[in-house]
């Protein structure tokens, strides 16, 4: 009984351009696909940026005006409605809360991780299931214990609800971030003499510098958006961006133009600080990502 062998094609050097063609060819096609893909995650910010420098019947009009003389008009009107009141309570509220939860996470997380407490699932699970309630099953009990300790239209209370409602995510993705840590390096630490607290400082926190980034951008994103609290907290001395926002919707209709000036005015600071943190922010987001 014979059994014969397949022989696999020799590659020759003539095959070489076309491989290098079909891959050419390959990555070209997905590039393009992203950058469409791109482009039309990015087209509806560019709208409403071009939208802003609309007067208020280019805006409505049907189908839309594509050409039309630039004004700043309705930016002027937008800074002259009390803007400026409202982005320092956002950027008051998002700073703190985002402040607090740094400060009380990464402890939180450097003991669920590299110093491991016990019980830690369960610790775990208990941060993880503040999220699973409903907000809008929990507004009306807030809402009480908020009046009751004479905090409506008080901005310390959003900043307390946003450090809550952020600490369980902050949490479980800076122990990520830990858990990538070799543990053999705080042992190091202690060898050469350095106590806890400085072995964290000058070893770990270096470390997972870009994973602390990651998480309070995401933090002031959350943040900086959130509605559902402050619409039913504040009225007019707490009142944030999306509460404003919001008043751009009359029983007159909708200012269109007016309302993308200030929604272009309210991205940017979060723009901003996504831009400055971006050197850290690529490598933090991935950072605690494969194990």
């Amino acid at each position: 009984m014979s059994t014969s062998t397949i022989e696999a094609p020799e590659t020759t050097a003539e095959d070489a351009p076309l491989r290098r063609k079909r891959t050419w060819d390959t990555g070209t096609v997905w590039s393009v696909v992203a950058w469409v893909v791109g482009l039309g995650f990015f087209f509806p910010v560019l709208w409403m940026v071009i939208t802003g420098f609309k007067q208020e019947s280019d805006a409505y009009s049907d189908p839309p005006t594509l050409f039309f003389k630039p004004t700043l008009d309705q930016y002027r009107a937008v800074l002259d409605s009390g803007l400026g009141t409202t982005l320092l309570n956002s950027v008051f509220a998002t700073g703190v809360s985002t402040l607090l939860v740094l400060l009380l996470g990464v402890p939180a997380a450097f003991a669920l991780s590299l110093r491991p407490v016990r019980k830690t699932k369960d610790v775990l699970f208990f941060f993880i299931s503040t999220k699973m309630l409903p907000v809008v099953a929990a507004i009306v009990p807030l809402y009480v214990i908020v009046g009751d300790i004479g905090l409506l239209d008080n901005i310390w209370a959003l900043i307390i609800l946003y450090t809550a409602m952020n600490l369980p995510i902050a949490v479980w993705m800076m122990r990520s971030f830990f858990l990538e840590v070799p543990s053999e390096l705080l042992e190091a630490a202690s060898m050469d003499g350095a106590s806890l607290w400085r072995s964290v400082r000058e070893v770990i926190l270096p470390i997972v510098s870009p994973g602390i980034a990651a998480t309070a951008l995401i933090c002031v994103i959350f943040s900086w958006n959130e509605f559902f609290f402050a619409v039913n907290l504040t009225a007019v001395q707490a009142q944030t961006v999306p509460v404003f926002l919001v008043g751009f919707i009359t029983g007159e209709g909708l200012y269109w133009a007016r309302l993308s000036a200030a929604a272009t005015l309210t991205a940017l600071p979060v723009i901003l600080a996504g831009w400055v943190a971006q050197n850290k922010l690529v490598r933090g987001l991935s950072f605690g990502a494969i194990k």
